[in-house]
Parts: structure tokens; sequence; C-alpha cells
């Protein structure tokens, strides 16, 4: 019985060795549409101190360096000087909530009757062209 008992777990154990979930599998598909969400003061702050940043040091090609560098320079800042930067954000918030507010409302609004299929013209005048290209072929020969 302990060869019964051993084949059972390695059974088990190849098993939950081959199951793996996949990544793409999950979830609906992200609306290109959909307005992006605002950065955070930090990264608001970044997008200045990159420039900086490349000016003081132009050869350093680490991306890993300028963020670490930006990290402890933003530690560093007292509450009055990153106050520029939370004021640039939330202003960038407000404009998101606004696009959010009308990307929403579209969305209940649902697909107008004028709108499209799923194919684009452009798809759709392909399959037309490459039909009528099929039939010049063959009387060429």
């Amino acid at each position: 019985m302990k060869g019964g008992k051993a084949k059972a777990e390695t059974r088990s154990s190849k098993l939950s060795v081959t199951k793996k979930p996949t990544k793409g599998g999950k979830g609906a598909a992200k609306d290109p549409n959909k307005p992006k969400r605002p950065s955070s003061a930090f990264f608001v702050f970044m997008e200045d101190f990159r420039e900086t940043y490349k000016k003081e040091h132009p050869k350093n090609k680490s991306v890993a360096a300028v963020g670490k560098a930006g990290g402890e320079k933003w530690k560093s800042l007292s509450d009055s000087e990153k106050a520029p930067y939370v004021a640039k954000a939330d202003k960038r918030k407000v404009e998101y909530e606004k696009n959010m507010k009308a990307y929403n409302k579209k969305l209940e609004e649902g697909p107008k009757e004028d709108e499209e299929s799923d194919k684009s013209v452009s798809e759709v005048n392909d399959e037309d062209d490459a039909e009528d290209g099929s039939e010049e072929e063959e009387d060429d020969d």
C-alpha cells in the first residue's frame, strides 16, 4: 500500500503544477475611451524632477537611479514645498472626475443607432477589395 500512496501523492502534485491561471483570461476588455486616472502629487513632482535630474546627470541612463533620487527628494520636501504639486494633482483629479461623469453618462445612454458595428469601414472595404482582387487573378490566367 505504500506504493499506492506515493503514486497518488505524485499525481496530485503533478496536477497542481500544471494548473496555472492565465493572465489575460479574466475580466472584461478595457475601454480605450475611458479617461485615465490622474497622477498623484508625487508623480506630478517626478515630471519636473526628471527634467532637472537629466540636466544635472546627462550620462546617467538608469531609470531606477532617477526614481530613487526623486523618492529621496520628495521625502525631504516640506509640506509647503509639496503644496504646488498637490494643487496640480487636485486640479487633475477634478478634471478626471468631470470626464468620468461624462463618460458614465455616455455609457448609460447606450450605443446610438448611427454608430457602426464592430467592424470598421476600412475592414469592410478591405474584404470587398480582397474579393474583387481574387476574381481578377482568375481572369488573367
